[in-house]
């Protein structure tokens, strides 16, 4: 029996502590700048602003999905990176439903965002935008007692640890990708968002 997911309420304070305690690495700092020069660039936007209107949630938000799901590749589905020219193989398998006709991001996005449950929140607090994004890639590195590094990796709460494949954990592997968290850090210290009061 997989264990149930904890709720955002058991975490909401943990979320917090993390993020304002959260300090970026030296040696990552021009890998998490190149990130938010990416999230700031306007032509990417445009995308990322029609998928966000289109479920109503922050553009930054769809904006670092993309970057942790395909590396802000637009030939990619946000539910997982596959290629666009086909629905998903990977989990989620066989999205968006109907596709091709449309074949275009803005519609995978769109698709991707709904499918989780994010279409139509009302709370997008940073705590929340957290919590969205580790139940995007799963709870599994808590029960290996790390912070995951899909929120945390390039910054002082992360060091090792990683699912290098489907349920096989490495507790010696590092992630390579910078964490979720890490990229909204770096985006509110260049001023580039507010988050919502």
């Amino acid at each position: 029996v997989a264990p149930s997911r904890p709720t955002f309420e058991s975490l909401k304070s943990d979320y917090e502590k993390l993020f304002n305690t959260c300090k970026i690495r030296d040696s990552s700092r021009s890998d998490v700048n190149w990130y938010v020069n990416q999230l700031l660039e306007t032509r990417n936007q445009a995308l990322w602003v029609e998928a966000a209107k289109n479920v109503c949630c922050p553009w930054y938000f769809v904006g670092i999905t993309h970057a942790m799901e395909a590396a802000f590749g637009f030939k990619a589905h946000l539910h997982n990176g596959d290629p666009i020219r086909a629905k998903t193989v990977q989990v989620p398998e066989g999205r968006p439903p109907q596709w091709n006709p449309p074949s275009d991001w803005v519609s995978s996005a769109t698709d991707a965002l709904t499918y989780d449950g994010f279409a139509n929140q009302s709370d997008w607090s940073l705590p929340r935008m957290l919590y969205r994004w580790e139940s995007y890639n799963g709870f599994r590195s808590r029960r290996n007692g790390i912070n995951t590094p899909y929120l945390w990796s390039f910054s002082n709460h992360y060091s090792r640890g990683k699912y290098v494949a489907d349920n096989v954990w490495d507790p010696n592997a590092v992630s390579k990708q910078c964490g979720a968290g890490v990229i909204l850090k770096g985006l509110l210290e260049r001023g580039g968002v507010a988050l919502p009061s």
